[in-house]
């Protein structure tokens, strides 16, 4: 993605009007806000649960298919799904913050761009853009690893399986996916005809 988002900001240079690349900005942006209200919402209620003492644990502990052997391990286990969450947090925090940067550069860029400069603009709002991205995209996996942190309430079997079906299921679709598959060839084209 990197080389697309790249080549994307590159082409923004020579339009006219960067009207659809602001509104492309700005929705990356409405859903990374999004998602860190959502979050937000995830780690109250988890934290509420963690506080809640010995009502919140009798009242998990009668449940039949949640495996809590002590008040201690329960709250581990709560902790460990508050810390995942927390982490996403932080990386949908700073991808917002990336983007206002991204955004601003975006609006500081010359208009027109002169021909001989697109490429050194196009390259540093690249290197703006894609950590932007990339703490995006790390902030939506932590939920992959929040779920997989919550599966250890139903006992050690989904402690262990969870974690590995997350780590498959991401790589499956960072790598074989039919978006994955057309992201690489579209990489491959546009990487040609950069040279």
């Amino acid at each position: 993605m990197t080389v697309i988002r790249s080549n994307w900001m590159f082409q923004m240079m020579g339009r006219e009007s960067r009207l659809m690349d602001g509104q492309l900005l700005g929705h990356a942006l409405n859903s990374a806000s999004f998602f860190a209200s959502s979050n937000l919402l995830l780690i109250a209620a988890a934290t509420g649960a963690l506080f809640g003492g010995e009502r919140t644990f009798a009242s998990v502990s009668a449940l039949e298919v949640v495996n809590t052997s002590s008040r201690l391990m329960f709250e581990l286990q709560l902790a460990l799904v508050v810390a995942a969450l927390a982490r996403g947090l932080l990386d949908f925090i700073w991808a917002i913050r990336q983007m206002n940067y991204c955004l601003a550069a975006m609006g500081a860029v010359p208009k027109p761009c002169p021909e001989t400069e697109r490429a050194a603009y196009g390259e540093v709002m690249g290197r703006i853009l894609n950590p932007a991205l990339t703490s995006f995209n790390a902030s939506v996996r932590g939920y992959y690893f929040a779920l997989a942190a919550a599966a250890w309430l139903f006992g050690p079997w989904a402690f262990v399986t969870a974690p590995l079906g997350a780590l498959t299921l991401l790589f499956w679709r960072q790598c074989s996916s039919t978006a994955a598959t057309s992201i690489h060839d579209l990489r491959q084209m546009l990487e040609v005809r950069k040279d």
